[in-house]
């Protein structure tokens, strides 16, 4: 343990003040001997002597404890403002950085919602293709069986019949949005597959037949989940000539 500069201070002045006392005095029994005085005047000359030196010494102990008492406090009142001011600036950063945390999160936060807004006004799309229907045409009863070794390729080309509506594999388009969005519009476009007509000229209404086809009446919700919830619309194809490609585009807005 190192000792603090102010008491090892005193504690030289201490030693130095006793031994230049030790000295002085030696130097006067010295002197009286060489002297031969022995008598009672001298004798009480030293011990007021001796008194005088033992004071001394008791003073320049108080006085260095008390000098090293005051550093000391002083020292301590020193540190512990400077520790003070530390926590100070430790609890200002800290708040400084929790701030600029909140800040971002914020920012962060307003530049989703910025997008989302963004892409609930432009819509999400979602496309899919439906395959033409194709059923077998079933043999007529009492028709000739085919031979167990027709060749794959007669199988292939085995007629079919046109499909129903009943028939149909209903085909479902799914698009994701923000769980606390409200739905504005689902839009609903249809053509085949190699029309070039524009989308615009398109669209159908929910129930509407297009061409041996047809979108559910009303599209579904499903319930918020993570955070989003699906918004789903149902289409059904039985045509048997041709492919046809469905849209649908679903715009939202979000609580402000």
């Amino acid at each position: 343990m190192l000792i603090p500069d102010s008491i090892l201070a005193a504690i030289i002045a201490g030693t130095a003040t006793l031994s230049a006392s030790f000295v002085q005095l030696r130097s006067a029994l010295l002197r009286e001997a060489a002297a031969g005085r022995s008598t009672s005047a001298s004798r009480r000359r030293h011990r007021l002597q001796l008194i005088i030196l033992v004071a001394i010494i008791g003073a320049a102990g108080v006085c260095g404890f008390a000098l090293s008492q005051w550093l000391t406090a002083g020292e301590r009142a020193a540190q512990g403002v400077m520790q003070r001011e530390l926590q100070a600036r430790v609890a200002e950063i800290s708040r400084t950085a929790s701030q600029l945390e909140l800040t971002r999160g914020s920012e962060r936060a307003d530049i989703e919602s910025g997008v989302l807004r963004r892409i609930g006004s432009d819509g999400i799309v979602v496309m899919a293709t439906v395959a033409p229907c194709r059923q077998p045409l079933a043999p007529a009863s009492g028709a000739a069986a085919a031979p167990p070794a027709a060749p794959a390729a007669d199988a292939a080309a085995a007629p079919t019949r046109a499909c129903t509506e009943a028939e149909a594999n209903p085909v479902t388009l799914c698009a994701t949005i923000p769980g606390n969005a409200s739905v504005t519009e689902v839009a609903l476009f249809s053509r085949t597959a190699d029309s070039e007509a524009p989308w615009s000229a398109s669209r159908y209404l929910p129930g509407q037949p297009s061409g041996e086809a047809r979108f559910a009446a009303t599209y579904s919700e499903s319930t918020p989940e993570a955070g989003t919830r699906q918004v789903c619309q149902g289409f059904a194809h039985w045509s048997a000539d041709h492919a046809r490609i469905v849209r649908m585009v679903v715009r939202y807005t979000l609580p402000t």
